[in-house]
């Protein structure tokens, strides 16, 4: 008995304060990885966006400071300083100290706000080595500093100021021993702040880096709002007409904004907010403004004659097709189903957006006849196409159920029937790819080779996809089907490998692969199953030994340890097809050795990814131009 462990009332522990955080941060900011370092900075804005949203708050200045701590600067009314009767302290040290604490659960401090559990700069007090909060309000200038969370002294007042100059300023440095890294991004951050002034008409955001020599500075301030957001995404894009349209107006303590606009894609782009907030999984918001769009369009269809009385009704998937939207409701006590805030319960948002959206839109179509025929004229072709793809899938399932061996001929499939030990990997061209089947373990890595590059899917619609003999092989092969007949428990392999050559070829089939596959099959990339394979760039052999290297870095530290003379021979490696069999295992194939990249997405910049992906396939020149020169000093290793 004694070498049991004790469990009685004094083992039962209590976490004083934001200890609690610091035990289990993954609780309160989701994760300690690089996505948790700069939640703790949307935090802190988020509160300064409370202030715009009540109307106290018009610009925000977010600094990356040379040691990676954060400034973040507001001119609202600035954090109260005066003794919180409850806890007995200034309620700015209650805001920052105490958990669930704030002007967010009634007493009428904002009427709508983002931060749904009050915990926002409390958490960040409590993952911060330390912090500042400095509040300017009543003509004084105040001041404290914590440190883990603890106060360190007693709020202070340190000067004066103009009694019309108020706001709030919070300095803070996260703590290293927490978080997996301690070095912000300041492109994730600009695309972060980029967002929340679209979402928040006049608002002006400045996001500056002081950390190189020269500093970097974005502003972003939009009049226009999410008018002006629809346009941003569809840069990429050729707009189908000019207007964006824009339905706004309150209904059941709701406020309703919605904006859209369709372009030449055959893709839906439609992103939804609460609060400021996006809602990746939608909820009853998109629910409401889908409801209304199928029966506005459908009732001005049959009443211009542009369907006869027995065409068929056009689904709100035609509606949508080639649709850029933004969706976003504001809201006094949002519901949110699930942890992640990631789609709205709320039942009066339904009706709020579908009332809304009926009244603008019809009254917009009925000025605007030429647009409303457009639309119309686009949603009736892709009923069309979506019969053409429904038949070829029809087809596509009949033949799977007739044959035995329905999967593609060229893919050399792996003996182990168990997904989670399979891989697949999607390979250029033949020489390739014989290779890569010789190279592969059959008992657990599938080869599938592919002749050429693909169908740029960012300009085809589905009937096409359904004809091409690359697409319908990898299709097959994955197993899970696409679109509404994806089922993820049908994949499989758990690991789908793109292996190009590291030339400008390759990344372009490499790119066109993801593109295909976040537009059809987007589940695959967001469940983490696909990767991108990185063949080795160097050979390097001397005295009968041989190393590879997999960046012109890692040359240089092999040559720096092996000596760099003459006996030194390099080849740089052009293709996979220069590699024989071994080579190609030794490298690129072998778990025990190679070296894979995950392809990722996060929701919270999923506008940024859509945005790429359009710029970087579409018909638009410019944009991509603009695009590559702005990206291209982030380039490695790319032969040209």
């Amino acid at each position: 008995m004694s070498q049991e462990r004790e469990y009685g009332a004094d083992q039962i522990q209590i976490l004083e304060g934001l200890e609690a955080v610091r035990k289990r941060p993954g609780m309160y900011i989701g994760s300690t990885s690089e996505r948790g370092l700069h939640h703790l900075v949307y935090e802190i804005v988020d509160n300064a966006v409370d202030e715009a949203l009540a109307g106290f708050c018009h610009n925000i200045i977010v600094t990356v400071n040379p040691d990676n701590s954060i400034t973040v600067e507001d001119d609202g009314r600035g954090i109260p300083t005066g003794i919180n009767k409850k806890a007995g302290i200034p309620a700015v040290e209650v805001v920052f100290t105490i958990l669930h604490a704030g002007g967010k659960f009634g007493g009428g401090g904002y009427k709508v706000s983002g931060g749904l559990h009050g915990v926002g700069a409390s958490v960040v007090n409590a993952l911060s080595n330390w912090l500042v909060v400095e509040v300017r309000r009543d003509g004084k200038v105040f001041e404290q500093r914590y440190e883990r969370g603890k106060t360190m002294y007693p709020l202070r007042e340190i000067g004066t100021c103009d009694p019309e100059k108020t706001g709030t300023k919070v300095t803070f440095s996260p703590d290293g021993t927490i978080f997996e890294t301690t070095v912000y991004n300041y492109d994730t951050l600009r695309t972060r702040l980029r967002e929340t002034a679209f979402l928040t008409k006049n608002l002006r955001i400045t996001l500056r880096d002081t950390r190189e020599e020269e500093a970097r500075e974005d502003v972003f301030h939009y009049e226009g709002g999410i008018k002006e957001f629809v346009t941003y995404l569809n840069r990429g894009k050729t707009e189908l007409y000019n207007n964006v349209i824009y339905c706004e107006g309150e209904k059941d303590g709701v406020y309703v904004e919605v904006a859209f606009q369709h372009n030449d894609s055959y893709s839906e782009n439609t992103l939804s907010f609460v609060n400021n907030i996006i809602t990746p999984e939608g909820g009853t918001h998109i629910a409401g403004f889908r409801a209304a769009l199928t029966k506005i369009f459908n009732a001005y269809a049959r009443d211009n004659k542009i369907l006869k009385d027995n065409d068929e009704a056009l689904s709100g998937e035609d509606i949508r097709e080639g649709m850029t939207a933004i969706v976003s409701v504001k809201i006094e006590e949002p519901q949110f189903e699930g942890q992640t805030k990631q789609k709205l319960g709320n039942s009066e948002a339904r009706g709020a957006v579908d009332s809304i959206v009926s009244e603008k839109l019809t009254y917009f179509l009925e000025q605007n006849p030429q647009i409303a025929k457009l639309i119309c004229e686009k949603s009736i072709q892709s009923q069309r196409a979506r019969e053409a793809a429904r038949k070829a899938r029809d087809l596509t399932r009949r033949k799977n159920v007739l044959e035995s061996n329905s999967l593609p001929g060229k893919l050399a499939d792996c003996s182990d029937k168990n997904p989670e030990n399979c891989e697949i990997f999607i390979v250029e061209g033949d020489s390739a790819g014989g290779s890569a089947k010789t190279a592969r373990s059959r008992a657990t890595q599938a080869i599938l080779p592919l002749r050429g590059k693909i169908l740029n899917v960012e300009k085809a619609r589905e009937d096409k996809i359904y004809a091409n003999a690359e697409i319908k092989a990898m299709i097959t092969a994955f197993g899970t089907g696409i679109h509404e007949d994806f089922d993820i428990e049908k994949l499989r392999y758990h690991k789908i490998i793109i292996m190009t050559d590291a030339d400008v070829d390759g990344a372009h089939i490499a790119t066109l692969m993801l593109t295909f596959l976040y537009r059809f099959m987007p589940e695959l990339i967001k469940q983490g199953y696909v990767y991108l394979a990185m063949p080795p760039l160097y050979k390097i052999e001397k005295n009968r030994k041989i190393w590879y290297a997999y960046s012109d870095e890692e040359l240089n530290k092999i040559l720096t340890e092996i000596g760099r003379d003459g006996n030194n021979k390099i080849q740089r490696y052009k293709g996979l097809g220069e590699m024989d069999a071994e080579q190609l295992w030794e490298t690129t194939m072998d778990p025990e050795k190679r070296v894979l990249k995950k392809v990722m997405i996060d929701d919270d910049n999923e506008s940024e990814i859509d945005l790429t992906f359009s710029i970087l396939m579409g018909d638009k020149v410019e944009p991509r131009r603009d695009f590559i020169e702005e990206n291209a000093k982030y380039v490695q290793n790319l032969d040209i």
